[in-house]
């Protein structure tokens, strides 16, 4: 036999059957809780964003994020070491909702420390080839940079160049010019090349390359090309972006780019990258920025901003950085970066590196 439920208030359940009452109670809480949400995402106000890229390179961006959705985005910006320990500081009272951040070492250690959580969405596993994202999600790339060789072409036979191993062989004793160790950028270079050699084979080039050093360690990209403009040194490994400042300078500027490592592994790539917070409350709307700035407008703009190479591959590159032609790239994941550079970072030390 039927029983039928009734409401101090009457009408609606007075006549319906228990079993129509319960379907139909739950499927109304269940429309209460998505409208919830929807209305959650939609009265976001605000988005922050802990940042260790230049405000010039992201303020454009976000301004167009907030034309076109009307999300604000405040953005607090410092070195990624600073930043990762104002978050560990901060705990759950953190009020940022993202990091953004250059090289995968310091995103994998963001990881590492609790500071992140994942997200996973079938735009962004579309938009991020596999290698230059996390592969539990917790982060994802949001531009690319190469590594890679550079050298003053009155004075080095481009057909002598090939691989970052190569420049430890006698060839180039005296003519080599290196970035300090300290930087971020050679451990991680460092730690692929551990990653595809071995750490035996890796200590050897490393040593062969301070052997051939034509001057002390520099302390930035910048400095070292500028070393080989004035003959100091003849080649060196920097960041393509670096150069590029340089030539949309001075289009004749005596310093050219070759990509290393074309017949083995491929050349050495980082990434900038970006990540949720852990202890974000808006992770619907942190989703949605992410998924914007994989876009191909956001990705022409936020790459281009910086003479870097986009994530999504159908995305249009700078004039400049397409007048040095395509490459291939090394695959592995760039998480090893950060699993393999504390070991990477002994290595160099060994090796005489500093």
């Amino acid at each position: 036999m039927n029983q039928t439920l009734s409401l101090s208030n009457g009408g609606l359940f007075a006549c319906l059957p228990a079993m129509a009452v319960l379907v139909l109670s739950v499927a109304l809480l269940g429309g209460c809780e998505s409208a919830k949400e929807e209305g959650a995402q939609a009265n976001v106000e605000k988005l922050v964003v802990y940042s260790s890229r230049n405000e010039q390179l992201i303020k454009p961006l976000f301004e167009a994020y907030t034309a076109q959705t009307g999300v604000n985005i405040e953005f607090i910006t410092d070195k990624e070491g600073p930043l990762i320990q104002r978050l560990k500081a901060e705990g759950a009272a953190t009020p940022a909702d993202l990091l953004l951040t250059v090289d995968a070492g310091n995103l994998w250690f963001a990881k590492q420390e609790g500071l992140l959580q994942p997200v996973q969405t079938a735009g962004l596993d579309t938009a991020v080839p596999e290698h230059l994202r996390d592969p539990e999600h917790y982060w994802h790339a949001l531009s690319v940079r190469a590594r890679t060789i550079i050298y003053h072409p009155d004075r080095v036979d481009v057909t002598k160049l090939g691989t970052y191993a190569a420049l430890a062989q006698e060839q180039w004793k005296g003519r080599l010019c290196l970035r300090t160790s300290k930087k971020v950028y050679n451990q991680s270079l460092v730690a692929m090349m551990i990653a595809t050699k071995g750490e035996e084979a890796t200590e050897a080039v490393v040593r062969g390359w301070i052997d051939n050093l034509a001057a002390p360690v520099f302390s930035s990209d910048t400095k070292l090309i500028e070393a080989i403009a004035a003959g100091q040194c003849d080649v060196g490994i920097v960041n393509t972006y670096y150069l590029g400042r340089l030539i949309a300078k001075d289009r004749d500027y005596p310093v050219k780019l070759f990509f290393a490592n074309q017949s083995t592994d491929g050349v050495h790539v980082n990434i900038s990258g970006i990540g949720i917070t852990a202890h974000s409350k808006q992770v619907a709307a942190s989703t949605k920025l992410i998924e914007w700035l994989a876009t191909g407008e956001a990705q022409e703009q936020f790459a281009g901003a910086n003479i870097e190479y986009p994530v999504l591959p159908s995305t249009k590159v700078a004039d400049l950085v397409a007048q040095w032609g395509t490459y291939k790239p090394q695959l592995i994941n760039v998480s090893k970066a950060g699993e393999l550079q504390t070991t990477a970072v002994k290595l160099m030390d060994r090796a005489g590196y500093n």
